[in-house]
């Protein structure tokens, strides 16, 4: 009795807490970034362009900018610190953007089955490792990070990943995407580490892929880590922290696939609408080099900041959008539907694409083999909450009521977390805008090596 009146007490409390605040406070954010441009910031989709001319304007030449010229860069170099201006997402057109481009794909050209091979081993290394036994209460992104930070430490410097490696990996990726959902400050000291050790690799000979000769040895740290040990390990942690929590809210889809794990074309519709229904990128920004016209009487100036919104582009168009429906895909096409997960080949695509889907799959069916997932945690596009879930061996007898139990815990817990996380994100959210505002990363760094000028920018007509 005493417990059912706690499990109860504890219920009414949860219900009493306002469920509209994080809704509210992350569409509050959502607005932040379009605006802090003002007038030069473009929402797209949006009044002035719609989700039917979003796929034009993404894939427009003119639409080239990565970094120059807007406000908001600041506050992405500042999250994405150090080393902002090697990384090559914010590289600027031109021959050293090109030049690292190569690069990574270099880097990235691994064969199907060698990529298969590489994410099994290390998606077992990672699963296998000694742990309580039984039904355990887990964050997926937490569990899967270290399969991710193995993975690219072997594809970079064809060595297994040590010990302190991955934990210097994993606590930087970390610390980076904490602070790019406003969970937590920077910890500048800890990505320090990271950098000094690929320094310390790239002067031994360790690393076994031709890294750009344009970049100085401390540059090529900072560029390996932005590009591999930073945007691969968070990106493909998200995926897959997305991709087993959806399937631990669709039983029916997790027990299709468990049915015949083998199924490469189910598994990959599932991957799909995993990435439709949660794309990886909340808000990317471009900066117009040259006017674009959209239609008759539509004109994007020169110096616009286009702010491409993902997911309420996958939401255009699709029936039920909110529904995760893998089935949805055997008659969608990708090129025909609003879909980019990846971006488009028209405007530097993720070089990372093949490989990403291929080891996604493997380390989806390594994950299978060994755990059925539950969860009542909530599930949205930025997973703050880091896929809160329920793995229960395959192996051996498990205790229903001790998962349901668990269950009952994890709802409360993920609602009462959600409410005060809400609160951590606007407060630390702003500070940082304020700090990012303040250091002017990206506006001093052109300023000082390129000797740029403010671009002139007008309304859009």
């Amino acid at each position: 009795m005493l417990v059912l009146g706690i499990v109860i007490a504890g219920a009414a409390f949860v219900a009493s807490f306002p469920s509209w605040l994080p809704r509210a406070i992350v569409a509050v954010r959502a607005r932040i970034f379009t605006r802090i441009n003002g007038e030069e910031g473009i929402a797209i989709p949006g009044e002035l362009v719609d989700a039917s001319h979003f796929k034009q304007i993404y894939s427009h030449p003119a639409a080239n900018g990565r970094s120059r010229g807007a406000a908001l860069s600041d506050l992405f170099w500042y999250w994405l610190s150090p080393g902002p201006e090697i990384h090559q997402e914010h590289l600027e057109p031109g021959p050293r953007y090109e030049e690292v481009a190569q690069a990574t794909r270099g880097v990235l050209a691994l064969p199907r089955e060698a990529a298969e091979d590489l994410a099994a081993r290390c998606a077992s290394r990672v699963l296998d490792e000694p742990r309580s036994p039984g039904t355990r209460l887990v964050r997926l992104r937490d569990v899967l990070m270290p399969v991710w930070a193995e993975f690219y430490h072997e594809l970079v410097f064809g060595e297994p990943c040590t010990r302190l490696a991955r934990e210097l990996i994993v606590g930087h990726a970390n610390d980076v995407v904490s602070a790019l959902k406003m969970c937590s400050l920077r910890h500048m000291q800890r990505r320090e580490r990271l950098t000094r050790f690929l320094r310390s690799k790239i002067d031994s000979g360790g690393v076994k892929h031709e890294l750009p000769q344009c970049l100085s040895r401390e540059e090529q740290a900072l560029y390996l880590q932005g590009v591999f040990f930073n945007t691969a390990i968070v990106q493909m942690s998200e995926a897959m922290a997305h991709l087993l929590l959806a399937l631990a809210h669709n039983p029916e889809v997790q027990a299709r696939v468990i049915g015949d794990l083998e199924d490469d074309r189910y598994l990959d519709r599932v991957i799909a609408e995993s990435l439709r229904a949660y794309p990886l990128f909340g808000i990317a920004h471009r900066i117009t080099s040259a006017e674009i016209e959209v239609g008759p009487e539509t004109t994007i100036p020169k110096g616009s900041v286009l702010c491409f919104n993902y997911l309420d582009y996958h939401n255009e168009g699709v029936l039920e959008p909110e529904r995760f429906d893998p089935d949805r895909w055997e008659t969608l096409s990708a090129r025909e539907t609003n879909y980019i997960p990846f971006g488009v080949s028209a405007n530097r695509p993720c070089p990372a694409q093949a490989i990403a889907l291929v080891s996604m799959r493997i380390v989806a069916r390594e994950t299978l083999r060994r755990f059925s997932i539950h969860s009542t945690a909530a599930h949205t596009r930025s997973i703050p909450n880091r896929g809160p879930c329920i793995l229960v061996p395959r192996v051996g007898a498990q205790s229903a009521l001790l998962r349901y139990a668990l269950l009952l815990f994890l709802r409360i817990r993920d609602r009462c977390e959600d409410v005060w996380r809400s609160f951590v994100q606007l407060a630390l959210g702003t500070f940082m805008v304020w700090d990012a505002r303040r250091l002017r990363l990206c506006q001093r760094y052109f300023e000082t090596r390129e000797g740029a000028c403010p671009l002139r920018t007008r309304k859009a007509r």
